[in-house]
């Protein structure tokens, strides 16, 4: 019989290793809603087109990472992709279905899968987890400082002390062409320095230069011109304002010139999240930024954007190289077992009732012995067993704390107040 495994580049997330990543999906989610972020989702593959214009064809993600899906029967002319991120997707989706329209900004947030075709490395996947928040129709800078708040807090709920603001601004159609014609004209200076990568881009987008990540391009990148002194008198108050509402909450940032996104449609603010001392060797946790361009060349009117995307699984691992105590696994409050081991219909109808109750309730339905079952139990992590005997005839049952190996008669009518008071205990 053959052998078959997950996909080179994937995993299964068995249960012990899917509950941080559903604890830190249920933060997300709770911080959306306090911040007036409605849920949404998109398809997880689109056309291809979607995420070359709305990503950029000349960024590595598009270039070298784009997970493309060839279609069958009749749709051979289509091109699509599996999604490597959930801007585009969204910003596509609020064009196709007027949103425009709508009260603006329009708040939306998303937590999903997400794939690219990347060459497997440690901690990155081809299929990998982000939560995405994007507020559409604002030109800020309040929602520019509102949604670095919003990401800083997520990582200190998730139990990160370390993550440190990443802030820059990239300037707009005014005042950046003349700063990349600058700086594409510094790194000719210095071209023969530049790596072949490094030189190729050049040609194509200057400013992605400064996000390198090669070593030999450490000292070009500290000495070339920075655009936070070349901005024009708009973007500068934008940027100032956006630092101002900062500092007025208390979030601590640090502004780096050379954090850059290389697409024209980006504007103004762009973010990123770091573990303090891990910035610079492609271990951001997150980020985000402006995108005022990015609904118009997707078809829509001129409308500002901006948003960011979390990587759930860079979460996971920085909690884990923590020390961070891992998520628990859920386990019941109960197991309903029985002394008598063919009557499985009995203990399916008082988990039942528990379960209409609304507590997490197991029941074991094996045709095992009695202490086979409590042994299961303990092994399941239930705080009690709840024993289906003789008594149950007269309304009762016996309840047994497995911790304290202790038990008491409990009537059938009091055990869900009681089981509720211990699971909130």
């Amino acid at each position: 019989m053959p052998t078959f495994r997950a996909p080179r580049g994937t995993r299964d997330l068995l249960p012990a290793d899917r509950a941080p990543f559903t604890r830190l999906e249920r933060i997300a989610r709770d911080l959306a809603l306090r911040y007036g972020y409605h849920e949404m989702e998109t398809p997880l593959f689109e056309q291809g087109a979607v995420f070359e214009r709305g990503i950029g064809e000349a960024t590595d993600v598009v270039e070298k990472e784009l997970f493309r899906v060839a279609p069958s029967r009749g749709e051979e002319r289509e091109r699509w992709a599996l999604r490597p991120e959930a801007t585009a997707g969204i910003c596509r989706a609020y064009v196709e279905h007027g949103m425009q329209t709508w009260p603006q900004p329009v708040r939306l947030t998303l937590t999903g899968p997400m794939f690219r075709y990347d060459r497997p490395q440690a901690g990155r996947y081809r299929q990998f987890w982000q939560w995405d928040v994007e507020a559409i129709g604002d030109p800020g800078p309040a929602v520019d400082a509102e949604l670095v708040v919003l990401g800083a807090r997520f990582y200190r709920e998730a139990g990160l002390d370390d993550v440190e603001v990443l802030l820059n601004s990239i300037g707009d159609a005014t005042c950046r062409p003349a700063y990349v014609a600058e700086l594409a004209a510094y790194f000719r200076r210095h071209e023969a320095a530049l790596p072949d990568v490094e030189r190729a881009r050049l040609a194509t987008s200057p400013l992605r230069l400064l996000d390198s990540k090669e070593p030999a391009m450490a000292a070009l990148v500290a000495a070339a011109p920075k655009i936070t002194d070349r901005l024009c008198e708009a973007c500068a108050a934008h940027f100032a304002a956006v630092r101002d509402h900062l500092d007025a909450l208390g979030i601590p940032y640090r502004i780096e010139p050379a954090l850059v996104r290389g697409l024209d449609y980006y504007t103004r603010t762009a973010f990123e999240f770091y573990r303090h001392g891990a910035e610079g060797q492609q271990q951001a946790l997150g980020g985000g930024g402006r995108y005022d361009g990015l609904v118009e060349l997707l078809g829509g009117k001129p409308t500002p954007g901006i948003g960011f995307a979390l990587g759930l699984d860079r979460v996971v691992l920085a909690l884990e190289a923590a020390g961070a105590d891992a998520a628990p696994v859920g386990t019941p409050i109960a197991v309903v077992v029985g002394a008598d081991p063919a009557d499985t219909a009995g203990r399916l109808a008082v988990a039942t009732r528990l379960r209409d109750a609304g507590l997490a309730v197991g029941a074991d339905l094996s045709a095992r012995r009695l202490g086979r079952q409590l042994e299961a139990a303990v092994r399941d992590g239930a705080r009690f067993a709840v024993i289906l005997g003789d008594e149950l005839g007269d309304g009762a049952v016996q309840l047994r704390d497995l911790d304290a190996a202790a038990q008491k008669l409990v009537l059938v009518d009091d055990l869900v107040a009681l089981l509720r008071r211990k699971s909130a205990g």
